[in-house]
Parts: structure tokens; sequence; C-alpha cells
């Protein structure tokens, strides 16, 4: 493993992780869950790697190796990771990987996030892998999930603006780790509204994820909570237009188990990637 560490704009310092195989074998770029360390992924990435495959691991801002942690002055959200953290990422990938074909593999938030960065830079991706992903929209959850999350959400919102971040700890039921405030509010508009409207938006995200007409493969997992498959065809209903492969892992891994039991999952990845 190389260890690549990236400075954005506002002096936070993020590690890529890269994992290298063939000169001209796919990349594939991993996005971590929200509150989830880039290093937990080591071992899947190492698989992923072990089956001809160059992978790369994104940390995202003020989690895992980043620093500093997020505080009140954080003030970056889901547009700032695309547009900017993002961006940076891929940089580093297309130095390392110069002959490979990039695609973006998110899980949780970072599914969410990737399908954003997609409708940004359209044809530049081989396509997008959504592991555990869903929108969080209260309307994609059964029972008392639904009003438990539009109220909830909500209460994170006011919770976060109110201590300037979202402070996590005991309060954390998501298990978001502490995150930026921006951030937490743009998470709470989605699950609330449904759409992805970020604050400092530049383009009409939803409009844009549209049109993506780019490979598309979502896994939903067995037990999942957090993403059940419900919210994951909610998430991929906003790309009517993409080349679109839908497969449940029926093993009852929940929302991140699947990270240190790959096999069955990293089977139909791999499969899928052979495909394209």
């Amino acid at each position: 493993m190389e260890t690549v560490t990236i400075q954005m704009p506002d002096g936070t310092t993020t590690p890529v992780r890269l994992f290298v195989g063939p000169d001209e074998a796919p990349v594939v770029v991993i996005f971590p869950g929200l509150g989830i360390p880039g290093g937990y992924y080591e071992l899947f990435a190492q698989t992923l790697c072990s089956q001809g495959f160059n992978v790369a691991v994104g940390e995202l801002r003020g989690q895992g190796d980043s620093r500093p942690r997020p505080s009140a002055s954080s003030a970056y959200g889901y547009h700032e990771l695309v547009s900017v953290d993002f961006p940076a990422i891929f940089e580093v990938v297309r130095e390392r990987f110069p002959a490979s074909t990039p695609y973006v593999l998110g899980h949780s938030m970072g599914g969410q996030l990737g399908i954003m960065y997609a409708a940004r830079v359209r044809g530049r991706l081989g396509g997008v892998i959504l592991v555990a992903s869903g929108s969080p929209h209260y309307r994609g959850f059964s029972g008392m999930g639904s009003p438990g999350l539009l109220l909830g959400s909500a209460a994170m919102s006011i919770t976060a603006n109110i201590a300037g971040f979202w402070p996590g700890g005991r309060l954390d039921v998501g298990g978001f780790g502490r995150q930026s405030k921006v951030l937490i509010s743009d998470w709470s508009r989605f699950a609330r509204t449904g759409r992805i409207e970020p604050e400092g938006a530049d383009i009409d995200y939803d409009e844009r994820i549209s049109r993506l007409k780019l490979p598309v493969l979502s896994i939903s997992i067995e037990g999942d909570e957090l993403a059940p498959r419900s919210s994951a065809k909610r998430l991929v209903s906003k790309m009517p237009n993409a080349d679109l492969t839908i497969w449940h892992q029926e093993q009852p891994l929940g929302h991140n188990g699947w990270i240190r039991n790959p096999t069955g999952t990293l089977d139909r990845i791999t499969e899928w990637l052979h495909d394209r």
C-alpha cells in the first residue's frame, strides 16, 4: 500500500491509500460512509486488488486520518466534498494510474457523494458502484423508521447549528461521529425533502444526476437498517437514464459487515467490472 497525503484549501490534510494492481486494469476509488475511517476498508481494498484491479481509498474530510477534526469553524458540506475534495483525490488517482479507467465505489453517504461527483464530471468515469447506499429520504423507510427519521434529521440539524458542529458521542444514534454542521444540514435536508440540494451548490444536482447514462451497480445488504432495499431503490430512481444493475446480498451483514466479510459482495462487484 502507498499513501499520498493531500491538503485542501482550508488546510485540512487527507490521505489517499493506493493499492497497485496490473498497469492498465481499472482503478476502483472507494469513498467511505459517514463516520467510517478509510483505514477500515483496507482489507476489502487488498482483496479487490488481489482480483486484478487497482484500488484507491479516499477519506472523507475530518474523518479517520484526516485532520483537523470538525469544529465550529468547519464550513464544508456535500458540495465542497464533491467539488473540492473528490477532484483532489482523483488527481492523485490519475497521476498514479494514468492508463486505468476510474470507477467510484461509494458506501452509504460515500455513494450519495459518488453520484454527485459523477454528475459533475459526467463522461470521465467508467461507472459507479453503490454498496449499502441509499437515499435518506424518510419516505424510503417503513414503520416507525419513517417518522423517526423525519423528526431525528431535523433535530440533528438544529443541534449541529446550535453547537456549531455535530458532536457525535451519546447523541449519535446513527454512528456519524463528529461532523461539520453544514454536512449534517445537507444530509438532514435530503432526509426531509428527498432532494439533493446542498448549501452553496453551483449546479442543480438532481437534474444533472437524472441525465447520467453511465453503468451503475447498486448493492443492498440484508439486515441493513440504515440503507434498506427501499432506500437504495430511491437513490437509483434519481438516475432513470443510467445502465442500472441491482443486486441484493442475502447474507445478513448489515450496513458495515460486508466490508470485513466481503466474499459474496466482492464477487458480484468483480463480475460486474469484468462485464464492462
